[in-house]
């Protein structure tokens, strides 16, 4: 019964974001959650860095019977990122700012609850900016010799300035300064599939207005925690982090 949307998504692995089309009327649920499928049949839904090796899709055509599909999830190899000499601050944030950063933390984990009915992820998605991939998704980072969590990510090297573009169409969420992602933008793309850009030295959306894929949404920089000026490109369907390489095209442009 599932349409992919890409040949990709014809098998599953750790971090991926699957998106496709079924006849509508179709009712779907991933180990239990029910999804949404829109008016032409669209869907989405995404495995996390760590997610086990099986999944349990049940797919319920219109007038018909349940149908439980098993999906294997191929399990991936994670780099190893070290970095030292940091400074203190920026491994183990002062004390004083832990109010904040558990303020953001918590706004953030309420806005990945969006769920709107506009499928703007089934057109696919464009690199927000092109340049070398300074840091993967998965990756575990060492710094100054201490674990710390998964980078749920993709860093492109940019200059500061480099104009940054909507990664698909959508609405923006969030549009403000954060401690340890800087001026930050958040974009929904429907579906709970979401979108956020890091580090920039400029905003140029508001929190509300919809975009256009393509469509600037501000300049790269230097902001929050980072060891150099680069867009931090990250992916979730609703909670769940996804490898942003999984929906973009194998080659930048």
């Amino acid at each position: 019964m599932l349409i992919p949307a890409t040949a990709r998504a014809a098998s599953y692995s750790q971090g991926m974001l699957v998106t496709g089309r079924v006849p509508p009327g179709t009712r779907l649920a991933l180990d239990g959650r029910p999804l949404r499928v829109g008016p032409r049949g669209d869907y989405a839904f995404g495995f996390g860095r760590d997610h086990g090796p099986e999944a349990l899709l049940t797919v319920t055509p219109p007038g018909g019977r349940p149908e439980a599909q098993r999906l294997a999830v191929a399990k991936r190899e994670w780099q190893v990122q070290r970095l030292q000499g940091l400074p203190g601050a920026m491994v183990t944030p002062p004390p004083e700012t832990m109010a904040r950063i558990t303020r953001e933390r918590d706004h953030l984990a309420a806005l990945r609850k969006t769920d709107s009915a506009e499928p703007h992820f089934a057109a696919g998605f464009v690199w927000p900016a092109t340049g070398r991939i300074s840091g993967v998704y998965g990756s575990q980072r060492i710094l100054n010799g201490e674990a710390r969590a998964p980078h749920v990510g993709l860093d492109v090297a940019v200059p500061v300035g480099t104009p940054l573009r909507a990664a698909a169409a959508g609405r923006v969420l969030l549009a403000m300064d954060l401690y340890f992602t800087g001026n930050t933008v958040v974009i929904d793309h429907g579906f709970g599939v979401q979108t956020l850009y890091a580090h920039l030295s400029r905003l140029d959306v508001t929190e509300g207005e919809p975009l256009a894929s393509g469509q600037g949404i501000g300049l790269s920089g230097a902001t929050g925690r980072v060891t150099g000026p680069h867009l931090h490109f990250a992916m979730n369907w609703f909670s769940t982090a996804i490898d942003p390489a999984s929906a973009l095209p194998a080659t930048q442009g």
